[in-house]
């Protein structure tokens, strides 16, 4: 059974789905840009099992409030806050894309907040050809605003991002989309180098691998993540 809540972060409103058992160790899903919690639906079941699992909606994204500020440190921001107003302490943690790199942003400033960290097809921060985002038509399930307003923080990104990954302490393994990916593969292998004790592997599916390819994902990831009874279980929200 997923519920469907929500909590608020510094007078932003963050939208959420949590499933799995009560006491089972935290895992955090952070989705890519322009998606939203949903996105993680086809995978959620199998982590359900043995862990708690939070969805999360980014600000400007979905149910989460579209508040019209926004950049990747802001909403790396409020994925701390999150973890502080619902008392996880220290979790694993998994994003996707652009979800990837609000994850190790967070991991990099706080590492002592996520245990393991799962980077989905994230491209390393290193500047990148700009272009000019075209908006779809038809109502949309995100604010357009957000994307370029966060765009040129991914052409152009911060050069500390590249040097912190360094303090990265979380066990991390890289999740690469192989050839079909349109996010080049040899950054995605410098990220693994970069951060301490990374490993990477290859699902050769393309940028959407949770989608394309979930019962490898999952199989994956769950092989990485540490069995639950060697997790110290605590009563979750």
């Amino acid at each position: 059974m997923v519920d469907h809540r929500s909590v608020d972060v510094g007078g932003i409103r963050l939208a959420y789905q949590v499933s799995g058992p009560q006491d089972a160790p935290p895992l955090v899903l952070v989705h890519a840009l322009g998606e939203d919690a949903t996105d993680w639906d086809q995978v959620v079941p199998a982590f359900a099992r043995s862990r708690r699992v939070y969805a999360l909606d980014l600000r400007g994204h979905g149910r989460s409030d579209w508040p019209g500020d926004y950049s990747l440190e802001l909403m790396r921001a409020d994925v701390l806050q999150f973890l502080d107003a619902l008392g996880l302490n220290r979790v694993d943690l998994i994003g996707h894309s652009l979800g990837g790199i609000v994850a190790y942003l967070l991991a990099q400033d706080h590492p002592q907040r996520v245990s393991r960290l799962v980077l989905e097809d994230v491209p390393v921060p290193r500047p990148r050809e700009p272009n000019t985002p075209t908006r779809p038509d038809g109502d949309l399930t995100f604010d357009w605003a957000m994307v370029p307003a966060v765009r040129p923080q991914l052409d152009q990104p911060d050069p500390g991002w590249l040097e912190r990954l360094s303090r990265i302490t979380a066990e991390t393994l890289v999740v690469a989309g192989g050839p079909r990916s349109h996010v080049p593969q040899d950054g995605i292998a410098e990220l693994a180098r970069r951060i301490p004790g990374g490993r990477m592997v290859t699902i050769p599916v393309g940028h959407l691998i949770h989608h394309a390819a979930p019962e490898a994902f999952t199989e994956v990831v769950a092989t990485f993540l540490p069995a639950e009874e060697d997790v110290r279980p605590a009563r979750r929200p």
